[in-house]
């Protein structure tokens, strides 16, 4: 059996790349969040909780000893060397996660055509070389900030510009229309790549 063809999606907070990733299993795709790793890690990785306690204290954690992700954002955003910290923590552990997910779903009697993992930083981090192809999702600032409820600025400093995702990617899309729009952008990349 050929293996999976592994995808990558990114783009910047309130882009679309959860709907994207919605729209993947759709048609067909197995799917996994970067996001919902972390949230996992968070809750249920021993190292990672202990070394959030070491650096935060325990006021990071709520009374039912979930992580407060809330008071980690307090904490991160306002202090680029603690976000830098934290993602140092959690980064190669998010990769070995999705890695090990992609080669479960190769050795499935019957894998599924594509395998599409949301990847924020995928450019970042230089992530782009675990993956086969990368689909770049993007939208206006003000449909970013809309769909949010936040301003994206501050948090998309540190970020490459989305112009140059798009440049960089196999497949760029520009999610400023309807969810049907974007669903037929990823039945397109999907025949693609696994016609």
């Amino acid at each position: 059996m050929p293996r999976p063809v592994s995808v990558a999606i990114t783009g910047g907070i309130g882009a679309g790349k959860s709907e994207a990733l919605k729209a993947f299993a759709e048609h067909g795709a197995a799917v996994v969040s970067s996001d919902e790793i972390v949230h996992q890690l968070l809750q249920t990785d021993e190292e990672v909780r202990a070394a959030v306690r070491d650096r935060w204290g325990a006021h990071v954690f709520k009374n039912t000893s979930d992580v407060d992700r809330a008071a980690i954002a307090e904490i991160v955003f306002r202090d680029r060397g603690e976000l830098d910290w934290l993602e140092a923590l959690l980064h190669p552990r998010v990769a070995r996660e999705y890695l090990g997910w992609r080669e479960e779903q190769a050795a499935k009697p019957h894998p599924p055509p594509l395998t599409v993992t949301e990847v924020p930083l995928l450019y970042e981090v230089g992530g782009e070389s675990r993956f086969d192809k990368v689909v770049a999702i993007s939208a206006d600032p003000e449909v970013r900030a809309e769909r949010r409820g936040v301003r994206v600025d501050g948090r998309d400093d540190r970020l490459i510009p989305d112009e140059e995702k798009l440049r960089r990617a196999d497949f760029a899309y520009v999610n400023d229309g309807t969810l049907e729009e974007l669903d037929a952008f990823v039945a397109e990349v999907v025949q693609t790549l696994a016609p």
